[in-house]
């Protein structure tokens, strides 16, 4: 596979594109191919089995376009469908996925202390950030399922999410945490906001530069490093709305071109 083969990236909608930002930030020469399954958003509140099978099905679309890595940008989906997506994959694609660079780099940095997650309930409840850091941290786990579709509709750095946030981040079970993990591709968006509640008393961490940097060393280990990019980025959804496109622009930090593709 040539080094000049393209990065593919798929989430639930399109808070994935803040992984897919990342990733051009770090690697501008590489394409990239986002996938959006914005028909079955949000995979936080579907069954594991349902995201398995959605899972396979866009891992399949992305081997199609000859991806020579695929980034699970989803907390839901890296949970419950990584195993069966590298299942489905071959042996030459780079699989990586948004919790397991995070974690790693947890498990060194803050090793001993009390650490709190935030995510959807597909992520809290398969319990994945626990069982990686379990034996180096104390964990404290929050569901926050009112977070991501109030970042889909566009409420941040405003009083609305101020008060969800505030709620959220008050609960007694992150009481005292040293470190707060944002579970999912869309908390970003809000990372600034919980950084000015928490006035710098607790270290706020979201996947994105970490994917972003083991994407960059694995694809220097495998001498597949883009040297130049030679075809444009793409950007599918399997339910294509005006809302998603004009949406692109706040997750991407510039407009983009939605296709729909309907998966079988």
């Amino acid at each position: 596979m040539p080094s000049s083969a393209p990065i593919g990236i798929f989430d639930s909608g399109i808070g994935g594109l803040t992984v897919a930002k990342a990733v051009k930030e770090l690697l501008p020469k590489e394409q990239i191919i986002y996938f959006g399954d914005t028909l079955h958003l949000p995979y936080g509140e579907k069954s594991a089995n349902s995201i398995r099978r959605y899972a396979i099905e866009i891992s399949t679309f992305l081997k199609s376009k000859n991806c020579k890595s695929i980034l699970i940008a989803c907390n839901s989906a890296s949970s419950v469908a990584n195993d069966v997506t590298w299942n489905n994959l071959a042996n030459d694609i780079i699989l990586l996925n948004v919790i397991d660079p995070l974690t790693r780099y947890v498990q060194t940095s803050f090793n001993n202390e009390l650490v709190g997650v935030i995510g959807t309930k597909a992520t809290i409840n398969s319990k994945v950030y626990q069982n990686k850091l379990e034996k180096h941290c104390i964990v404290r786990s929050l569901s926050t399922p009112l977070l991501a579709p109030m970042i889909e509709e566009g409420f941040i750095n405003n009083k609305i999410s101020s008060t969800v946030i505030e709620e959220y981040l008050n609960n007694p079970i992150l009481k005292g945490v040293k470190a707060l993990l944002l579970g999912c591709t869309h908390y970003p968006m809000i990372h600034n906001e919980i950084d000015r509640i928490y006035k710098g008393a607790v270290t706020v961490l979201d996947s994105n530069t970490w994917i972003a940097l083991e994407l960059q060393k694995q694809l220097t280990a495998t001498d597949k490093l883009s040297l130049a990019q030679e075809n444009p980025d793409e950007f599918y959804v399997s339910d294509k709305t005006d809302s998603f496109e004009r949406s692109t622009r706040f997750f991407f930090g510039q407009s983009v071109e939605l296709k729909e593709v309907k998966l079988s």
